[in-house]
């Protein structure tokens, strides 16, 4: 067996922090990131199904990247609280918290959701 990459283990180490919450049912809003876009989903954990997303790429956005991730925070919160979700948890993947993939979080607190 090989070892794990640095990202893996981040991965790993965020997905089991998120198995508590997934068992009250909570939703959970996952992000991507790509060397050109962001992309956000809120997934509901029980159904594994998606209940709303954004994406930088189909909003067609200007501005730099850390602009654009706000933007879709703000874009996948609107939708999400539209759909009936206000409480998520927040899964980074392999991520670290920071740039754009905070971006992403505050534009999400700054259009409604919690978490």
């Amino acid at each position: 067996m090989r070892p794990a990459t640095t990202a893996e283990r981040r991965r790993l180490r965020t997905r089991r922090r998120l198995q508590r919450p997934v068992e009250t049912a909570r939703l959970r809003l996952s992000v991507f990131r790509s060397a050109k876009h962001i992309y956000a989903q809120v997934i509901d954990p029980k159904r594994g199904h998606t209940i709303a997303e954004a994406n930088s790429k189909s909003l067609g956005l200007t501005g730099n990247k850390t602009e654009q991730a706000a933007a879709v925070g703000r874009a996948v919160a609107e939708r999400a609280l539209a759909a009936g979700a206000k409480q998520v948890v927040f899964d980074r993947g392999s991520y670290r918290y920071h740039g754009r993939v905070k971006a992403l979080a505050d534009g999400a607190r700054e259009g409604g959701l919690e978490f």
